[in-house]
């Protein structure tokens, strides 16, 4: 179901599809972080997302959830930051669409493409913090995976079965760099009703500077590697 899927820079791009799936971009993330970027968050972000459409070129940009932070306030640096981010898309002649995260209950205020989830050929794009309304291959966020290897934690992807929902599962890693990440090898559960027992899930790296994709054991197995 995800074989002809490239993972890239914590996104990933159906080629069958020409879309590209983002997660967890947490727009304002630095307003409430002690943690800067060295570029910034908004031209960290934009820059990243524009070599992304300089690779694919994508006809369709989907956020899976979380694509705003606060979820009381919007800062006037967060609304200049999401017109940014879609004039860039708007530029390249592909739609964005957001389906609602439990962190965005402000943003229908601000844009108006907001769904619960978003269809992209057989897959069903959902932030995975509730459980969606049919049962298909899911394409998610919300949990912010990452993996420790050789003391460095690394964002990750996590592979496997979608609980109680049948089909598989791809849960993609954060999108900000602001968002540290759960080391999925060391937690006992997972804060989403779509997965179950993490020994199932099989991390997966973007290795972006040689340009590879590593994929790993299942966890249950990768454990007894560390």
């Amino acid at each position: 179901m995800f074989e002809d899927c490239v993972y890239r820079d914590r996104a990933l791009y159906v080629p069958g599809e020409r879309t590209l799936v983002l997660a967890d971009v947490h727009l304002g993330r630095d307003r409430a972080s002690n943690v800067q970027l060295p570029l910034g968050e908004r031209r960290d972000l934009l820059s990243r997302l524009e070599a992304l459409l300089e690779r694919f070129e994508p006809r369709e940009v989907v956020v899976a959830g979380d694509l705003l932070h606060s979820f009381d306030h919007l800062p006037p640096t967060v609304e200049r930051s999401l017109g940014a981010f879609e004039r860039l898309i708007d530029e390249r002649d592909a739609r964005l669409v957001a389906t609602r995260g439990n962190h965005d209950t402000m943003l229908e205020s601000v844009f108006e493409a907001v769904v619960p989830e978003c269809a992209v050929g057989d897959l069903l794009v959902c932030h995975g913090h509730e459980r969606p309304s049919r049962a298909a291959g899911y394409l998610v966020g919300h949990v912010h995976p990452a993996i420790g290897i050789e003391g460095r934690k690394h964002p990750c992807y996590l592979r496997g079965p979608a609980t109680g929902a049948g089909g598989e599962l791809l849960v993609l890693p954060a999108f900000t760099r602001l968002a540290g990440g759960v080391d999925v090898a060391r937690v006992g559960s997972f804060r989403s009703p779509l997965l179950g027992n993490p020994d199932a899930y099989r991390p997966i790296v973007s290795d972006d500077e040689g340009d590879e994709t590593l994929e790993f054991p299942p966890l249950g197995e990768f454990r007894s590697l560390l």
